[in-house]
């Protein structure tokens, strides 16, 4: 493994660009942040709040979903998010950036009337629609629900689809883009809904979160963060506490984990010629690393 980039303040959302740099956002202190090929960083854009989730969407432009802002704990050197609400919080919210200006616009912050509470991880279908996950806030006495939303990337529809949920956080589809994965944060579990149409999913009656079906867990300290899927439809997860990566078979029959230098290994993203460049976001460090993965990256729709 190589750190093609340090002193990020929480890195997340890794996005291979068309050009081959790394977009990622900072997370501590709210921007968004390119990383060219020779490992310098410069700003897309100050988005405030806590960008966390990216994507890239039609016409080229990332996706950001924006927590609104989380307490920080400094320990040892490091930075750590709680999740807990803050008085500086300025509301969760999806939001989009042209990379290429740095103008951002608010896309999405509400659904029937209810405001998004810490939108967390995304990803876009082939129809230019895209799934996310708001795990919600934690306040003193009381927390959010989990949910994950659906909404049409031109603004037009969100409707939430899944809940209750706890903290659900990795989001990504099968390569058909038949099936929806969630990665369950506190719990370690990583779940699956089948796709029946626009915004909707197959519920199914055998106990589990919402309906879903349990894809697997690690049955240790482990806690999920977000996730990426392989040309082969294997579930990839940036796993917290024992860091690296936990690489689930879709069928559910096993699981192995790729170690990663860091306790708070958050994400991960494809890239290179023939998508075996893992590009991992080692965010207690601050690093953006790169490393050569066993087999292709599923390619993504509009990267």
């Amino acid at each position: 493994m190589k750190i093609i980039a340090e002193n990020l303040a929480f890195p997340e959302g890794p996005v291979v660009m068309p050009d081959g740099s790394i977009v990622v956002v900072e997370m501590r202190i709210g921007r968004i942040s390119r990383v060219a090929k020779d490992g310098k960083t410069s700003t897309v854009c100050d988005a405030g709040g806590g960008p966390n989730g990216l994507a890239l969407g039609p016409g080229g432009k990332l996706y950001v979903c924006n927590n609104g802002g989380v307490k920080w704990w400094h320990r040892d050197g490091e930075w750590l998010p709680l999740g807990s609400e803050v008085p500086e919080y300025t509301g969760g919210r999806i939001e989009v950036v042209d990379p290429n200006t740095g103008k951002l616009e608010r896309l999405y912050d509400q659904c029937d009337g209810r405001p998004l509470g810490a939108p967390n991880d995304i990803v876009f279908d082939a129809d230019g629609n895209f799934w996310f996950t708001d795990p919600g806030k934690f306040r003193r006495f009381d927390r959010d629900q989990g949910a994950v939303y659906w909404a049409k990337g031109d603004g037009s529809q969100i409707k939430r689809v899944i809940t209750p949920l706890d903290r659900p956080n990795g989001i990504g589809l099968s390569p058909d883009g038949r099936r929806l994965y969630v990665a369950d944060t506190p719990s370690g579990r990583l779940w699956s809904w089948d796709i029946t149409g626009p915004g909707e999913l197959k519920r199914y009656g055998a106990p589990g979160i919402a309906g879903g079906l349990l894809v697997g867990a690690t049955g240790d300290v482990s806690r999920f963060d977000s996730l990426k899927v392989t040309a082969s439809g294997r579930i990839c997860v940036a796993t917290l506490a024992k860091g690296g990566i936990t690489e689930f078979w879709p069928d559910g029959s096993g699981h192995r984990h790729h170690p990663v230098p860091d306790l708070h290994t958050t994400n991960l993203a494809f890239g290179g010629a023939d998508l075996r460049t893992a590009y991992i976001t080692c965010s207690g460090h601050g690093w953006l690393m790169e490393t050569r993965w066993h087999e292709p990256g599923l390619k993504l729709h509009f990267n």
